[in-house]
């Protein structure tokens, strides 16, 4: 059926341009009759059969009806596609085509649809410092030329429509934790309420009416700021409507097309500034004022920070017996005096902290792939004191980044006899003092041509040696008058003048 666009250029060629039938047919890839056809149509051309012909389903019919009518009644997730119940009725011997099922399954929905209803709302005001609303949202970036899903917080000032937003790997309780850390400072202070989905990093249990159980932590972080956490009613999303709008137009403002960055860091500060960018625009309901002019007068009504929550997650770990702890698939290192021992892994959205006794004993950059090995080379020097030879071939070692000096330094004194436990040696001196004085040792031999462990540690005893006490300046009335001469003849008088063998 041709549109009523392409009969109007039909007749006003051939009519008014004076083009012929055959031209026109062969420029628009047409049938002579069907441009002779359309010359004579002027009003809007009705395609007149509103049923398409199923013989083959005909007999069929009540059985796929029967089908849907059971399913309707199920959770979406649980009925079939029409795909899946054209295969049922290919079991049952039907040998029609699928678009025949699909076309009377697309009927029999619409038939049987219930009239939606328009739901009414009503406007809400927020006072200045009030409440701030809270969403994830999932989003594509490239980092460091890796395609990822990453989840996106967003926060959103109810009564200014400020907004703040950061990228992060997951969507766990460290995270929410320090992007509440970053959404408090961005703000300048905390305000009185802020609204939640029932998410699981905070609320544990669901009660009746507006009562909830929320997680033990996440109140530590409430009790902290002191907010009042509120929860929204399930699938209730008006209830923080400004986020959940929030959500697309970011979207749509900073993902599209997708975001580019070396980091996350690198991303979460270009976030942070369009942030402030986007304050520009004007308020949604206090024109023609900015949001940004509304955040400022809001900030004094917002509670000052006194300091920042410590965000972490605790997990009670036993260390193996290789000096490692497993931690989201990954491998750290805690120091060797530990191995076999039970230690409090702190788990932070940027860091993994490894506690016993109350004393911090190890800390990694956090990581966030799988199967990676995060080795510290001076949790395992008390090891090598004991097996020096796992020098050559321990993993903790083999992408030990040490100074240029150390490392020429370090494969000389390897190739020499019993070089590895000369090399642990020179470790366990720099382990006391730092290894700047074992680099400026190494320098001194590699200048001096002669590269033995004994010359290293000579130079390293003496550059790390202590200073001689400064001489005493001490009052004239505690001096010596007269001082004591040395009298070796006392001596000869005790000896008896006699040489004693």
């Amino acid at each position: 059926m041709l549109s009523m666009q392409v009969i109007a250029e039909i007749r006003r060629r051939h009519l008014v341009s004076q083009e012929s039938i055959s031209a026109i047919a062969r420029d628009l890839k047409l049938s002579r009759p069907t441009v002779r056809k359309h010359l004579q149509t002027q009003n809007e051309v009705v395609y007149h059969r509103q049923v398409q012909p199923a013989p083959k389903l005909g007999e069929f019919q009540k059985t796929l009806q029967g089908w849907l009518e059971t399913e309707r009644h199920l959770p979406k997730a649980q009925r079939r596609t029409a795909h899946r119940l054209f295969e049922g009725l290919q079991g049952e011997g039907y040998q029609g085509a699928y678009d025949s099922v699909q076309r009377f399954v697309k009927q029999w929905k619409a038939s049987n649809a219930k009239p939606s209803v328009k739901e009414a709302f009503i406007p809400l005001v927020f006072a200045p410092g009030d409440a701030c609303q809270f969403d994830w949202s999932q989003e594509h970036v490239e980092i460091d030329g890796v395609n990822q899903t990453i989840k996106v917080a967003h926060f959103r000032l109810a009564h200014s429509r400020q907004m703040f937003v950061a990228a992060y790997p997951r969507e766990t309780q460290e995270m929410v934790f320090d992007a509440h850390n970053r959404a408090f400072a961005f703000f300048g202070g905390v305000p009185q309420r802020l609204i939640y989905d029932n998410l699981k990093t905070v609320v544990d249990a669901i009660l009746v009416g507006k009562d909830r159980q929320f997680n033990r932590r996440f109140m530590a972080l409430a009790n902290h700021y002191l907010f009042e956490p509120v929860a929204c009613t399930p699938a209730s999303g008006w209830e923080k409507g400004q986020v959940e709008n929030q959500v697309g137009n970011v979207r749509e403002w900073l993902f599209t097309p997708m975001a580019r960055f070396k980091s996350f860091d690198a991303l979460n500060e270009w976030l942070t500034t369009r942030c402030r960018e986007l304050a520009g625009r004007a308020h949604p309901a206090q024109a023609p004022r900015t949001i940004a002019e509304c955040f400022a007068q809001e900030v004094p009504s917002l509670r000052p920070i006194t300091s920042r929550f410590d965000g972490y997650v605790e997990q009670m770990m036993r260390v193996s017996n290789t000096c490692l702890v497993r931690v989201d698939r990954n491998r750290y290192s805690v120091p060797a005096t530990y191995a076999g021992k039970v230690v409090s892994v702190r788990l932070c959205a940027h860091q993994v902290r490894i506690v016993a006794d109350s004393q911090l004993i190890a800390q990694h950059g956090r990581r966030f792939g799988r199967d990676q090995l995060i080795c510290d080379p001076w949790h395992y020097l008390p090891v090598l004191e004991k097996k020096p030879g796992a020098l050559r071939n321990g993993a903790p070692f083999q992408d030990w980044d040490l100074p240029q000096p150390i490392r020429v330094v370090r494969d000389r004194i390897l190739k020499q006899p019993k070089g590895d436990r000369a090399f642990v040696e020179l470790l366990l001196v720099s382990r006391d003092v730092g290894l700047e004085p074992l680099q400026v040792a190494c320098e001194l031999v590699l200048d001096g041509g002669v590269i033995t462990a004994a010359v290293v540690m000579n130079e390293l005893r003496r550059l790390t040696a202590a200073s001689p006490p400064a001489p005493l300046n001490l009052p004239e009335q505690l001096r010596l008058q007269v001082e004591p001469m040395a009298d070796c003849s006392r001596y000869d008088d005790l000896r008896g003048g006699q040489y004693v063998h």
